[in-house]
């Protein structure tokens, strides 16, 4: 089955062939805690979960941060099939250039087990929302330079004191959607 592998050490995508068997990914991955995305139409994007904590470089899926390698399947409904994106169409939503604020976030949470994709949900004027903490690192990096520092700053605090980190997060979403109000 034709699949592509991007490997973030070296910035290359590949087209490779595999046979699909129950522990194909994990196998590919070598460890059970894996992330299935599914931003990219279609497809699923497979990372490794302990890719943080091991200082993987991250890259850019679209606006989709990935850390560490990446496993790219087609998608039909439950089942992983044969990739059907062209490899030129993979390599240009691919973008290798990773702001200093993600690379400074991410090191700081090395020694946490955030998962950046995890959902949890925030109440706003009444109405529930689900985000994650990837879009909590996107949105402070939109920022000006001083919340970035505060962020920043008040992650490096909460990692310090033993936080719960995603409690952090989620306390950061809500100050990121209240100021957008």
């Amino acid at each position: 089955m034709k699949v592509y592998s991007i490997d973030s050490q070296k910035q290359a995508v590949k087209e490779i062939e595999i046979e699909m068997q129950a522990n194909t990914v994990y196998s590919f991955f070598n460890s059970i805690l894996i992330d299935e995305l599914t931003s990219l139409n279609g497809h699923v994007i497979y990372s490794d979960a302990n890719a943080i904590s091991e200082e993987k470089k991250p890259f850019f899926m679209g606006e989709q941060l990935i850390v560490g390698d990446a496993l790219i399947f087609g998608k039909d409904g439950l089942i992983d099939i044969e990739a059907t994106i062209p490899k030129a169409d993979l390599e240009s939503l691919v973008n290798y250039e990773v702001s200093d604020f993600y690379i400074e976030s991410l090191k700081i949470l090395k020694s946490s087990s955030l998962n950046l994709y995890r959902t949890f949900e925030l109440s706003k004027e009444g109405e529930d929302i689900k985000l994650n903490s990837e879009w909590v690192l996107h949105v402070f990096n939109m920022a000006d330079s001083k919340t970035k520092e505060y962020f920043i700053s008040e992650l490096k605090k909460a990692i310090e004191t033993k936080v719960e980190i995603l409690e952090h997060f989620q306390k950061m979403a809500l100050l990121a959607l209240n100021a957008t109000a």
